[in-house]
């Protein structure tokens, strides 16, 4: 079989988490809930926390400029910031060009994306699309939330689940760092009502009784997300895999949405991935959205897990319903 031909490569990668811990132990003292049933029920131990005046912007902005020195890029060569974010700064402008002044890229042109969970691989789609059209030759992707901030903090089936942070990645043209060989994005918008924020939109604006009624707060529905997460991400994962011309057995690590522990390792056994080969960091982060890839895959390469010739499977899925895949050769 010939090799897949890459369609952009990552040059770099970063990440940032706040300093603030919020472990398992004190959201006893907060809702009705308890170390065991969170650890045994989602993976989950602890999960870091954004400081009150801590901006989604600037996570992003540290994580981004983790990733350009992870490159070798100077601000000043990027053609373009893609930011994934469901936790903007401010509702517009795109939190991607606070960014640009933070970081220091005046000639970035800059946008943001709302995907959810699938964020920053939605985020490497449209970047790997810039490349190709010949719009832009590097791309700094970012993947923050602050999700504290739109987290209803007396509801115990949804408080101990999320987390702050912001995982990002450079991307450049083919063959010049670690090919992206495979990408595949999806969407139900028929299934929108199981996880999503109901107010601070036009149909419902900001009023007494939304904010009364706790509508400015993400809401999901458990079980019938945990149904379609598990269908989505084997699905999603063989569709990379398949597009980048791989099997199961070249998949050196698995770097999956970090969500609830059950949920990986479900797909993990569907695609035939022992979980040795399964990059996990919920236990220590939680679900930080649009994050959770960037921080997870970075981690992996810092920590060595991923060698060259490698393949990496990365896969998400998020409100919308969304849920996207790539394969990677490092």
């Amino acid at each position: 079989m010939s090799p897949t031909k890459a369609l952009a490569s990552i040059l770099g990668t970063g990440s940032y988490v706040p300093e603030r811990i919020l472990g398992n132990l004190e959201l006893e003292k907060m809702v009705e809930t308890s170390d065991e049933w969170i650890r045994t029920r989602c993976g989950i131990r602890e999960r870091r926390i954004a400081r009150p005046d801590e901006a989604t912007s600037d996570m992003a902005a540290e994580a981004g400029r983790r990733a350009l020195a992870s490159a070798g890029i100077k601000p000043e060569e990027l053609d373009a910031i893609v930011m994934a974010t469901i936790t903007p700064d401010v509702p517009w402008p795109a939190t991607a060009v606070y960014v640009q002044q933070k970081i220091g890229a005046p000639q970035a042109f800059a946008y943001d994306i709302s995907a959810a969970c699938s964020g920053l691989i939605y985020a490497m789609a449209t970047a790997t699309g810039l490349i190709s059209a010949g719009l832009a030759r590097k791309v700094l992707i970012i993947g923050a939330e602050k999700l504290s901030a739109i987290t209803d903090w007396t509801d115990r089936n949804t408080c101990v689940l999320f987390g702050d942070g912001a995982g990002a990645m450079v991307l450049g043209l083919p063959g010049e760092g670690h090919d992206i060989l495979s990408l595949h994005l999806g969407a139900d918008g028929s299934a929108a009502g199981l996880l999503y924020m109901p107010a601070g939109g036009t149909i419902r604006p900001a009023s007494h009784e939304t904010i009364d009624q706790h509508l400015h707060f993400l809401k999901m529905e458990g079980n019938a997300v945990f149904k379609f997460a598990v269908r989505v991400m084997e699905e999603a994962s063989e569709a990379a895999i398949q597009k980048a011309g791989l099997t199961h057995a070249d998949v050196s690590l698995f770097v999956p949405h970090q969500a609830n522990i059950r949920i990986i390792e479900a797909a993990a056994k569907r695609i035939e991935v022992p979980m040795e080969r399964v990059m996990v960091n919920l236990d220590r982060y939680g679900n930080t959205s649009a994050a959770t890839i960037g921080i997870a895959l970075d981690e992996a390469q810092r920590e060595g897990r991923l060698k060259k010739g490698d393949h990496a499977v990365l896969v998400a899925f998020g409100g919308g319903l969304t849920w996207a895949s790539a394969a990677v050769r490092w």
